[in-house]
């Protein structure tokens, strides 16, 4: 049982030791000013410095991780339960506004009971001048990152825990908005055992990743190098550019593409990428298996990649609601870091049962379409295998479309086609051809922009072609960051408006 765990739980010193380099540590914390407390509250702020060794319970600096320069803010449990009255607000906002006014990642490390109840309602309140202090930092595209220790709940998790752009949780770690106690004590009678658990959490897509602390410096450097890689060099022209469309027939390359050994989304990660660090679900307890999100490099070029995650044995994964409300937290992640975004289509189509029509799945498709076609960041899609129906227009508009050479895209699977015009499958090849779903047809129609080629078929020669493919990405990636966002939305919009006009005229 997850709740029976005894797990040792770092202190706040403790803590900056084993994340920041040796000796790198540089605190900002000036003497605090305590409110005008009671005797009693006297009494127990000073039992708290007394215990604690520390005078308020954040601490707050900066230091190096593996070189690099991130400003820390870290809770001290043992000082009153690590709760947040005016003083230790006031260190946390003074912390978040120089990071930001001196360009610095963020790393937050909270271990909290809340709300400081000495100090009442005005500690409550407090939490917002903390929200919008890390709100600004995220504004100006400076990464925030969150490690939630053991416990965080109430007011915290509510707040400055809860927002990071990217939450990776400290094992067995109680994580909630309602501390157990005080629900017993509300309900008379135990929070249910597992629930509010880092493991649970991340099961239900609500944190990216439960590591120990000794893991983290490697899981923020990984970070860092793709959020703040510095100025990459200039990228040439692979040889995939002169590659023209297979000569294959439309049903040809269907059945090419739905090879079992075919590379999928995670191996063009494997082989293709590099600095790869998956995130996991929407952030707000959803969590589908049918979409995979992660902060990746591609040669020099940082980028947020969501695309389809192709079923593994005895898994279904069709793309459902939630994997596109998992792909809008990737598209706010790229806006939000001043990222690329990188899409990956290769889906059999989308789910379809009675979860998925209650769950919303065409309005999904729908506000995926609406904020990709608008989206503020520069953007690049991959055909990389199946495209069919509106899972695969889901995540299609971009700045520039690559495609594998027997990648394809269509209303629905030719079979679906077939039997709505003929009643029945037979005719699917037929269909195939007749809709133009090839990358020779997209391609003539304007589409596709770059295409990649098989040699034959991709399912032979993986680990090559996702080589390629992850250069033909990077090239991409460079072509559409060099433009503004300005010149980049009309022209993203004038392309779709001109889909197919090239043929007609």
């Amino acid at each position: 049982m997850l709740a029976e765990q005894k797990v040792r739980h770092l202190d706040a010193t403790a803590l900056i030791a084993t994340v920041l380099d040796p000796g790198s540590y540089r605190s900002w914390d000036k003497p605090v000013t305590d409110p005008d407390p009671d005797p009693a509250y006297r009494a127990e702020l000073a039992a708290a410095r007394e215990k604690s060794g520390v005078d308020e319970s954040v601490l707050t600096g900066e230091g190096l991780i593996r070189g690099r320069r991130v400003a820390v803010i870290v809770s001290e449990f043992r000082f009153l339960a690590g709760s947040i009255g005016a003083a230790a607000a006031e260190r946390i906002v003074l912390a978040v506004e120089r990071a930001t006014a001196e360009g610095l990642p963020l790393l937050a490390g909270p271990a909290s009971g809340g709300t400081r109840m000495q100090e009442g309602t005005l500690a409550f309140l407090s939490m917002i001048k903390i929200t919008a202090a890390v709100r600004a930092h995220r504004q100006t595209g400076f990464p925030y990152l969150v490690y939630l220790r053991h416990p965080t709940t109430g007011g915290v998790m509510a707040s400055w825990g809860s927002l990071g752009h990217i939450t990776v949780a400290e094992p067995a770690a109680l994580l909630g908005f309602l501390g157990p106690r005080v629900y017993e004590a509300l309900h008379g009678k135990p929070f249910p055992e597992n629930v509010q658990v880092a493991e649970n959490l991340f099961d239900k897509g609500l944190v990216d990743a439960v590591v120990p602390p000794g893991q983290l410096p490697d899981i923020v450097n990984r970070a860092l190098n793709i959020l703040s890689p510095g100025a990459p060099a200039p990228v040439g022209p692979p040889p995939t550019l002169g590659v023209a469309p297979s000569d294959a027939g439309a049903w040809t390359s269907i059945e090419i593409s739905r090879n079992p050994r075919r590379p999928d989304l995670r191996q063009l990660l494997a082989y293709g990428a590099r600095d790869v660090l998956p995130l996991n679900g929407t952030g707000q307890g959803e969590k589908d298996p049918g979409l995979l999100l992660a902060l990746a490099r591609f040669g020099e070029k940082s980028c947020v990649v969501l695309g389809h995650s192709r079923p593994r044995p005895s898994q279904q994964t069709a793309m459902g609601p939630a994997s596109l409300r998992e792909a809008r937290r990737g598209m706010r992640l790229a806006e939000e870091l001043g990222l690329p975004l990188l899409t990956v289509i290769d889906t059999g189509g989308a789910a379809l049962s009675k979860e998925a029509e209650e769950g919303g799945l065409a309005g999904e498709i729908a506000r995926s379409l609406h904020d990709l076609i608008g989206l503020q960041s520069p953007s690049v899609s991959v055909l990389l295998g199946q495209g069919a129906g509106g899972g695969a227009l889901a995540l299609l508009p971009a700045d520039r479309t690559v495609a594998a050479q027997h990648a394809w895209l269509s209303p629905l699977p030719p079979e679906g086609a077939s039997a709505i015009v003929h009643r029945s499958t037979e005719f699917a090849p037929a269909m195939s051809a007749s809709q133009g779903v090839n990358v020779a047809a997209l391609h003539a129609n304007g589409l596709i922009d770059h295409i990649v080629d098989e040699r034959p078929d991709a399912a032979l020669e993986a680990r090559a072609f996702c080589r390629r493919m992850g250069q033909a990405i990077e090239y991409e990636l460079s072509l559409v960051s060099a433009s503004g966002i300005g010149e980049l939305i009309p022209r993203r919009l004038g392309k779709y408006a001109n889909l197919g006009r090239r043929l007609r005229a």
